[in-house]
């Protein structure tokens, strides 16, 4: 051990608090929190003290000892939660892919509120519902609530359109048009109100106000209205009714599963809202080997309802979890009011639990059989393409390259890496043709960029030093026919490169052309290997037009500004700031260009004159 950690371990406080491991980069690698400081700090640097399997790598790569001191353990558990988010360090318990979970967000603070689905959860004035399992299963909810609750599904803080009349929506009762007043404020924030109650589990109201409505209007002999309110009741009794399961005696409660095998678990959350089991959320978790089940619950507590918009009074654990007070009084400090979170030992609360606990063992073993499936197609297609290529060794490490431009205009190229047969995004590299003519040439353009890629194969360690130009490659894929693989071998001849193999991928019967072979390869459809090539050339595809289209739109505004009198650089910035696109821009009236901020009023309206003189909108 270092003598600058004997001396931070000697002089630990034995005080509440959290602690910090970071590396000689000064980078965090552990975040935790402790009720005393000093023991439990020491305890990673005594062996065989800590039996979690990852612990085990963490003391050789500690350089830095940080503690905060606390005056709870409570204090403690708010500040390993905030520094957990801010640092995502890479021991910590963590949700796999937790930003990718869907949720459905109510913009509560615009004028008029939006309902949408987002896969982000970090704005303010926004409430959020989930985290849920299924990008599918949101988007149908979102379908149903705007059947039955008429909010606007335009975008923007603003309703409507530049055009001043409602849209498709308002004609077909999926939208009110407060765009053009047909709804006060006070009417669209009560439908706005429903929503979010329904959202939270309490669907009884809404089911009242809806059956009110049908026996009104079947009364009145509106039969047309009466068959849209049952249709609009059945909407939502289908969509309670599909998990829902009456447990009136549980009241409102969270019921938390759980399953672990190695580094990975599962975690399982059974909401259940005035004793209806309203959804079902499954969670993915890493670095949980060797943890105890107290401090990997705890952890996915601390994440999971940190960000969640409301908290239950009472969270059922599984059993043996242990102490969990400072968890409780946590989530109570949250949640305004006391929160219980403990085991239940009989009855239905205890049966929830453990159906709980059989869903999470379900998912895990799920995930490790689909993992492995696709383990397995990724090896079969690589032994697929090194029998079919006649490769010395499996292409680990293989790099595909395509050419996209609009008749020779903004030519650019790309390479994709895909690494074990999986997307390897951080390798990807975008090229800007620099050779380009008058005229769209295909092979010059694939031999440019063939060139500059090979010519850093062993690019040194200095200012130019890019990790994935210096990583060789085992395949080289070329998007393009016999023409594309000769313009990319003769580049790289230039170069010693005996190892690396080179193919061309055509489109039309996705026909394989292999140097020194008169005839391409026709692979099967079916086979592993073809649709893996398939794969990289679609991403090379994918990858080289998105880089075009943002040439091309640079291009655009550029052209554009070029024309305009009175529009500089700061001018420039601020326009392109404020609408965010050209189309934007073009469609704007002159009192929103005059609103711009740093562009004159006057200099706005001769914009707008010019450009509408132009005939550009």
């Amino acid at each position: 051990m270092a003598p600058r950690l004997e001396d931070q371990l000697k002089q630990l406080p034995a005080k509440p608090g959290v602690y910090l491991f970071r590396d000689s980069k000064g980078d965090v690698l552990y975040v935790g929190k402790a009720k005393i400081l000093r023991p439990r700090v020491r305890s990673y640097f005594q062996r065989g003290q800590d039996g979690r399997a990852q612990i085990a790598y963490l003391p050789d790569r500690v350089a830095d000892i940080e503690v905060i001191v606390t005056g709870s353990e409570v204090e403690a558990l708010h500040l390993e939660q905030n520094l957990v988010k801010r640092h995502r360090p890479p021991f910590n318990v963590r949700l796999r892919d937790d930003k990718s979970f869907p949720y459905i967000a109510v913009t509560v603070e615009d004028e008029y509120p939006r309902v949408m689905f987002t896969r982000e959860r970090h704005r303010q004035g926004v409430w959020y519902f989930g985290p849920y399992a299924n990008a599918k299963k949101v988007r149908e909810t979102l379908d149903v609530l705007n059947r039955v609750f008429p909010y606007r599904p335009c975008e923007g803080p603003k309703p409507g359109r530049h055009s001043g009349i409602p849209c498709l929506d308002y004609h077909i009762d999926r939208c009110l048009a407060p765009c053009v007043g047909y709804v006060s404020k006070e009417d669209y924030r009560a439908i706005i109100d429903s929503v979010i109650e329904f959202l939270s589990g309490d669907v009884r109201p809404i089911q009242r106000e809806l059956e009110r409505k049908m026996n009104d209007a079947a009364g009145e002999e509106r039969f047309e209205d009466a068959a849209r309110y049952r249709n609009r009741l059945r909407a939502v009794q289908h969509l309670v009714e599909r998990q829902a399961v009456e447990r009136q005696s549980v009241g409102t409660i969270d019921v938390i599963g759980f399953a672990a095998e190695g580094d990975r678990a599962v975690v399982q959350i059974f909401p259940l809202r005035g004793g209806k089991m309203v959804d079902r959320h499954s969670f993915h978790l890493e670095n949980v080997g060797g943890q105890d089940l107290s401090t990997v619950i705890e952890s996915f507590a601390l994440e999971y309802y940190g960000s969640a918009p409301s908290v239950p009074p009472q969270i059922i654990v599984p059993h043996g979890c242990g102490d969990l007070s400072a968890l409780a009084e946590f989530l109570s400090q949250k949640r305004g009011a006391r929160v219980e979170v403990r085991a239940a030992e009989r009855g239905e609360k205890r049966r929830l639990q453990q159906l709980a606990d059989e869903n999470a063992q379900h998912a895990l073993v799920s995930e490790q059989a689909a993992t492995e499936q696709k383990r397995a197609r990724r090896v079969e297609a690589l032994e697929e393409l090194r029998e079919a290529l006649n490769l010395e060794s499996l292409p680990l490490r293989i790099e595909c390259y395509d050419i996209s431009h609009a008749m020779g205009q903004d030519p650019v190229g790309s390479m994709v890496v895909f690494q074990d047969a999986q997307p390897r995004k951080s390798d990807y590299r975008k090229f800007g043709i620099k050779t380009a003519g008058d005229d769209p040439d295909d092979f010059a353009a694939m031999a440019e960029v063939i060139t500059r890629r090979f010519a850093r194969l062993s690019d040194g360690t200095g200012e130019t030093h890019d990790a994935s130009f210096a990583t060789a490659p085992n395949l080289v894929v070329i998007d393009g026919g016999k023409g594309q693989l000769s313009a990319a071998l003769a580049a790289m001849q230039t170069y010693d490169l005996p190892r690396v193999a080179v193919i061309a991928l055509a489109k039309r019967i996705e026909e394989v052309f292999v140097p020194g072979l008169p005839d391409p390869i026709v692979l099967s459809r079916h086979n592993p290997g073809l649709q893996l090539l398939q794969s990289l050339r679609d991403e090379a595809h994918r990858f080289a037009l998105g880089f075009h289209r943002q040439r091309r739109e640079s291009r655009g505004f550029a052209s554009i500004f070029d024309d305009l009198e009175g529009v500089g650089p700061a001018r420039r910035r601020a326009l392109l700031n404020h609408f965010g696109s050209v189309e934007q821009m073009l469609a704007a009236t002159p009192e929103e260009l005059e609103g711009v901020p740093g562009v004159p009023s006057k200099t706005a309206r001769r914009i707008y004159d010019q450009l509408h003189k132009a005939g550009r909108a």
